[in-house]
């Protein structure tokens, strides 16, 4: 399968105010038609590369490459982006149809053209019966789904998501996050997203590029970056894991996730330990267990088969395959 050309290229780009650093000099392919995360903790450096993206913070050094061309000093209307926050930053005293209609009206679209585009948007995102309200009279989710029309309506080649469900509740977030993975399908353009949510990264992304103390960690596809994390931090910030230090190869630490671990007899399996804690989860059961040293190993167990209980002693194996030598 050919790879996509890149739509964007981060050319050791960096970011410093005085002393601090707030993005080391970074490089980057983004490639066309792609959704990439920007996923890291607070002050990792994502939501630095994307305003330096958007144009809305100047580069210390580097370059910025959009299909090829220098644009790293360009305006940010002349960039071809368009950008969806976290706050909405609808306007109050306009419909919802006027909201979505304000990027054509400052491109002086044509106005048959934009009641057209208009409708367009709005059955995108499946609002069509919405035009009319005004934005206090939408739920947050009805919301965020104008702030992406109005986004989407003059058909950017280039997105920016900054967190923008960050203030949904669980089940509307998980929910919104279905429809960006849809809406990104149906328009074919370039998304880049910044969270700090593991699962949506996992959820929604082709590439995540993970983002640690102003510099890139890894980037990787979600499968890449859950079965292959290249550093404790990856190991332990993307899902969950177990990590055992050793002494192989100067001093290297095992990753084996949960849900690779069997419970055995003691004595069966690679370590022994006591169990702490049974958690139910529904479909899964959290399993604690003390193997010493003031550390406890998860382990995943899939169904509702006996239970072990706190105090039960067992044993821990997991095939050699599912384990993961870190080095860094």
């Amino acid at each position: 399968m050919t790879q996509a050309p890149a739509k964007l290229s981060i050319d050791g780009l960096g970011k410093r105010y005085g002393p601090t650093v707030a993005l080391e000099p970074t490089r980057l392919d983004i490639r066309q038609g792609e959704l990439l995360t920007l996923l890291g903790p607070s002050g990792s450096g994502k939501t630095t590369l994307l305003q330096m993206i958007a144009g809305l913070v100047e580069p210390s050094e580097g370059r910025l490459l959009i299909d090829g061309k220098d644009a790293t000093r360009l305006a940010p209307g002349a960039r071809g982006i368009g950008m969806v926050f976290q706050s909405y930053a609808l306007f109050p005293h306009l419909t919802v149809a006027e909201n979505i209609a304000y990027p054509l009206r400052m491109r002086k679209t044509d106005p048959a053209a934009i009641t057209r585009q208009v409708a367009g948007a709005l059955e995108m995102v499946q609002m069509g019966a919405f035009g009319e309200r005004l934005p206090r009279e939408l739920s947050g989710g009805q919301q965020q789904r104008i702030a992406l029309a109005r986004c989407f309506v003059y058909r950017p080649e280039v997105i920016l998501l900054d967190e923008p469900l960050g203030a949904l509740d669980k089940n509307l977030r998980e929910h919104m996050q279905l429809e960006i993975r849809r809406l990104h399908r149906e328009l074919g353009a370039t998304f880049i997203y910044v969270t700090h949510d593991q699962e949506e990264a996992l959820t929604l992304s082709d590439r995540i590029c993970l983002m640690n103390q102003a510099r890139v960690e890894q980037v990787g596809t979600p499968d890449e970056m859950y079965d292959q994390p290249a550093t404790r931090f990856a190991a332990g910030f993307i899902g969950h894991s177990n990590l055992l230090d050793g002494r192989a190869d100067g001093g290297a630490t095992l990753m084996v996730r949960p849900e690779n671990v069997r419970l055995l007899a003691p004595g069966a399996g690679q370590l022994d330990g006591t169990v702490r804690e049974a958690v139910f989860q529904g479909a899964d059961l959290k399993v604690l267990v003390d193997i010493g040293q003031e550390r406890l190993f998860g382990v995943r167990l899939h169904g509702r088969g006996q239970r072990p209980l706190p105090g039960d002693r067992v044993g821990l194996a997991w095939d050699a395959g599912h384990a993961v030598v870190l080095t860094r």
